[in-house]
């Protein structure tokens, strides 16, 4: 077990099996229709899994995630089952791990964009569009669309890259059904939040979503839900269209490897110990400011 007090950077549970390794969530076997999720101090950044962990993280990541879960409307099902963690899962973990359903996740990216910034402003100055989506003239950078817009991408495993793709490559993916469900949830569930968010100080500038579904086939939100890893949090009180906004979330280690001589691919650079301490800080705050 890598555990320090530099961060969990992997896990060991003996009693259980561990089924998958991901980017940040290691996912143990508890039988045969639970898991116990587990989410660690990893940093994933343009794809690769960094070196060092930011201590802390993951039990940020679960509360925040807990906290959205909970707020979803009783019709929208996820996969957290609200059992007690089993005894064999130590003590430490007891904040960063949660008990869910065993799903079959489904290999779309579900992101929803309802500001212009980081790649899809980059594909905006290039084509006038955001991932194919063609957008009127005259935009500036984290400018607010006039309504958000669903932009999915490839899941890729862990290493490579995930890629953006249209509307009509998740329909041969998934299915029209699932698509359109995964589509009209999305938005649903990031309008509800951004404007929840708002009212907190927090402006969600985008957001990245899972999914997955039951042996009966009905869809449900897995993984993470609206935290620091998974969108671009800026603070309302700082946010000035024309500049890329400061942030609560992973932008901040994003552009401090922005200034490295690093072509993106794996192993990743080190981090410095105020880039570790300052990202955790812009992480804790986000949690406070949502959740009070």
């Amino acid at each position: 077990m890598s555990e320090t007090t530099a961060g969990v950077h992997s896990t060991r549970i003996p009693d259980l099996e561990l089924l998958h390794q991901g980017k940040v969530r290691d996912v143990y076997a508890l039988d045969d229709e639970r898991l116990v999720i587990v989410a660690t101090d990893r940093l994933s950044a343009f794809d690769v899994i960094l070196p060092d962990p930011i201590t802390g993280k993951g039990e940020i990541l679960t509360q925040v995630s807990n906290f959205w879960f909970g707020r979803l409307p009783a019709e929208v099902p996820h996969h957290l089952t609200g059992d007690a963690l089993p005894d064999v899962v130590p003590a430490s973990y007891a904040q960063r791990a949660v008990v869910a359903k065993r799903l079959k996740p489904l290999p779309v990216e579900a992101i929803v964009r309802g500001y212009i910034i980081g790649s899809g402003w980059k594909d905006y100055q290039r084509d006038g569009a955001v991932c194919g989506i063609t957008l009127p003239p005259g935009f500036r950078q984290a400018d607010q669309l006039p309504t958000p817009i669903f932009t999915p991408s490839t899941k890729a495993s862990v290493g490579d890259h995930d890629e953006n793709v249209g509307f009509d490559h998740v329909v041969d993916l998934i299915g029209a059904d699932y698509a359109e469900q995964i589509r009209d949830r999305t938005l649903a569930i990031y309008k509800d939040a951004a404007a929840y968010a708002r009212q907190c100080g927090i402006i969600i500038a985008d957001t990245k979503l899972e999914f997955g579904v039951d042996e009966a086939g009905t869809l449900h939100v897995i993984d993470e839900l609206l935290t620091p890893d998974s969108s671009r949090f800026w603070p309302v009180d700082q946010y000035l269209p024309g500049s890329s906004p400061p942030s609560f979330d992973k932008q901040y280690v994003r552009d401090y490897l922005e200034t490295l001589d690093w072509d993106k691919t794996a192993p990743g650079p080190s981090l410095p110990t105020t880039v570790i301490s300052n990202t955790v800080a812009k992480y804790r705050e986000a949690l406070t400011r949502l959740t009070g």
